[in-house]
């Protein structure tokens, strides 16, 4: 989907879901990076594709059941700092501040998400969350 009436990628780097987090998301592309991986994990969370977060979780880690709350709305993205994760790196951090709203109430969630490169594709490890409102 392209042009006018394409819908906007929720991670906030200004593009078009379809030529951002969208491939990623629906496994037709790798994410090249940690950061690419963890913005696609959020569009996972804004759009409820709990498949994507399965997916893209390490298994030693991954919870038995994904909960997405439909009352939560996923409003924006911040990434604060990014450590290695590049393309051919094989561990990377990313820290960020999602926000969202729940019951008209705005709230922010703050991590420092951990990722690893597994057979070629990254993974999201585990994350330190920090304060958050």
């Amino acid at each position: 989907m392209t042009g006018a009436s394409a819908p906007e990628c929720p991670c906030g780097r200004g593009l078009g879901l379809a030529d951002c987090c969208g491939p990623v998301i629906d496994d037709t592309r790798p994410a090249a990076t940690a950061e690419a991986l963890m913005r696609s994990r959020y569009t996972a969370f804004a759009l409820g594709d709990g498949d994507h977060l399965r997916r893209s979780w390490a298994p030693e880690t991954c919870p038995t059941r994904i909960r997405l709350d439909p009352a939560r709305r996923w409003t924006g993205l911040e990434v604060l700092s990014v450590v290695d994760g590049r393309e051919l790196a094989t561990t990377g951090v990313v820290e960020f501040r999602a926000h969202y709203v729940v019951d008209g109430i705005p709230r922010t969630l703050h991590e420092r998400s951990r990722f690893r490169r597994e057979r070629g594709r990254w993974v999201y490890v585990d994350g330190t969350v920090g304060p958050s409102t």
